[in-house]
């Protein structure tokens, strides 16, 4: 049944939306795909959930073609399951928990491991029902704090989450090389460019994991990439080339000294080279140490103050800080912090108030390029008063590594030593080998071959569904509106009438019937009070990759066929019409 637009239920707009940030927001919204009802929460329009509806179409038949088989989860679960994993305290603000009337706790799903693990528990016991590979589309639930950029970060969306399931390290290979090759499928049929980078599984654990990254400017994920050996990686991901240690036999002692009104980096570099002048080179941030501080807080509302050592020429990345100290939030150290620890000078933090077994008790942990030898510059826990020449390994040492620092182009492929790329996009899908930790923490174990209970082994599979639209129109679009690929399009074809006579709208519904006869799907714009300057905007718009205009020249006995993405027009015959519009989509 065609689309009329006289009665479609639509509204397109002239206007960006006032929280519009990006492309596929802008435009989406602009278009009539969804509507806004409130931060991070969207209502998909008639236009919005047919394309929602093509994405789901190829998710699930690429994940019915490796065996995969679809349930579906309620999105009301109960506190116990998630009590059981740790993951009810995990996730500390970022789910939504709410009671029933009796009082009993549940949270709305903002993802289901728990459930897929006590399912298979319930229905399986033995080594001969596995290996096994279920999976759902399902809306998700996360109290996200700062929703933006329309549905690509929003507090509720849809997920295609999988998981499989196996007895063995070699079976869970198999699953994921399985997921991965689907994966592949998925992405190259929803059309727009991405890259496989290696990623960390976070607060989901498990080992091996990789992420599917949509290319863009605008993307929240930063990634690397190595233009020698193909290495790619999410910046939270990335492992620094560790320096070799330096032998400090006969290095001189450290020695501390005035440096006053040098709180930052660019202040004490500028003081060292004027006040204590090398004669080999100059003083470099980079010959520095800073000492960054913050404030943890744990999901059970604890909070833990944390010292990182790094680099003076490098900034502390929050994501990839996030990442390592994941499932506890970064926050700042204020100075109502520093009141409460004298031990800490602010601007003027050295490693000798820094550590577990050192006055402030504070951990300490450092940048891996911080290694034995190495000679720093760095605070000497008095005001305006600096440490020159401290050796790691002979003057001072951490309570550990962490890799926090930001990643910069130009820095060194950890698998070649090239120098890395940087570039941004947006996750699309995340594949990692969970192991066993959730059959752990659930009791989910089968009977082996000989008899014995063993745990089984999981891998896990998510595909942003809904992401996936706005992925697509951020890849897929002009100054004049969206340019849909043909298979995620809402309509095959966007037949415009234009023009006031009667046998322009005749035609326009027979060639309507004579399109939808041949098994294609038509948008037609039947509005008469419209003039043909707001069709034509409103085609360029919404995006139908092929557009007919039924007009003047039909008195000739021509109809004009437009191409949305390179904006070729043609006129056909009327009487070749059917014919060419077929050809055109691919129906011929």
């Amino acid at each position: 049944m065609a689309m009329r637009m006289s009665s479609l239920f639509l509204r397109t707009l002239r206007e960006d939306p006032a929280d519009a940030e990006v492309p596929s927001h802008r435009l989406l919204v602009r278009a009539g795909y969804i509507r806004r009802v409130s931060p991070g929460i969207y209502t998909w329009l008639p236009l919005g959930l047919k394309v929602l509806r093509r994405v789901e179409t190829i998710v699930r038949e690429e994940m019915d073609a490796i065996g995969s088989q679809e349930l579906l989860f309620p999105a009301l679960l109960p506190k116990e399951p998630y009590e059981e994993s740790g993951r009810w305290t995990d996730y500390g603000d970022n789910i939504f928990r709410l009671h029933d009337r009796k009082g009993a706790e549940y949270l709305l799903g903002p993802t289901h491991e728990e459930m897929f693990a006590l399912v298979v528990k319930d229905l399986f016991s033995s080594y001969k029902d596995l290996p096994l590979a279920i999976y759902q589309i399902q809306t998700k639930y996360r109290d996200e704090a700062r929703p933006r950029a329309g549905i690509l970060r929003g507090r509720e969306f849809v997920m295609k989450d999988s998981y499989s399931f196996d007895t063995s390290k070699a079976g869970l290979d198999k699953s994921y090389q399985l997921h991965r090759d689907a994966y592949i499928r998925i992405f190259d049929r929803l059309g727009f460019h991405y890259v496989i980078v290696n990623a960390m599984a976070g607060a989901m654990g498990g080992s091996k994991s990789e992420e599917f990254l949509a290319t863009a400017e605008n993307g929240e994920d930063t990634y690397v990439r190595c233009p020698s050996c193909g290495y790619a990686a999410n910046v939270e991901a990335v492992r620094v080339p560790v320096p070799d240690a330096v032998p400090y036999a006969g290095l001189p002692p450290a020695h501390v000294e005035d440096t006053p009104d040098t709180p930052t980096i660019d202040t004490l570099v500028d003081h060292l080279n004027t006040a204590f002048p090398r004669e080999d080179r100059s003083w470099t941030a980079a010959d520095t140490l800073k000492n960054v501080v913050v404030m943890l807080k744990h999901p059970d509302g604890t909070r833990e103050p944390l010292a990182i050592g790094l680099p003076g020429d490098r900034e502390v990345d929050e994501k990839r800080l996030g990442a390592q100290v994941d499932p506890a939030v970064v926050e700042a150290f204020d100075e109502a912090e520093f009141a409460r620890n004298p031990a800490l000078t602010k601007g003027y933090i050295g490693p000798g108030a820094l550590g577990s077994d050192h006055p402030s008790g504070i951990r300490y942990l450092l940048d891996p390029r911080v290694v034995s030898g190495t000679a720093w510059v760095t605070g000497a826990d008095e005001p305006g008063r600096h440490v020159i020449g401290l050796v790691a390994g002979r003057d001072f040492e951490g309570d550990g590594v962490i890799e926090a620092a930001e990643v910069r182009a130009g820095d060194l492929c950890p698998s070649c030593g090239h120098e890395l790329e940087i570039a941004r996009g947006i996750e699309m899908g995340h594949i990692f080998q969970l192991g066993t930790k959730y059959a752990e923490a659930l009791g989910l174990r089968v009977l082996d071959e000989s008899g014995r209970l063993v745990t089984v082994i999981m891998g896990s599979y998510g595909v942003g569904v809904s992401r996936a639209v706005a992925a697509v129109v951020e890849g897929n679009h002009d100054e004049a509106g969206i340019i849909w690929p043909r298979e995620l399009a809402p309509a095959d074809v966007h037949l415009v009438a234009t023009g006031k006579d009667d046998a322009v709208f005749t035609f326009g519904e027979e060639l309507t019937r004579e399109l939808e006869a041949n098994g294609l799907t038509v948008l037609y714009d039947d509005r008469r009070q419209v003039s043909p300057g707001v069709k034509f905007k409103d085609s360029e718009l919404i995006g139908v990759p092929t557009i007919v205009v039924v007009g003047r020249g039909l008195a000739d006995g021509r109809i004009e066929i437009k191409d949305r993405r390179s904006g070729e027009r043609r006129e056909v015959a009327v009487a070749d019409a059917v014919r060419e519009i077929l050809a055109e989509t691919g129906h011929a």
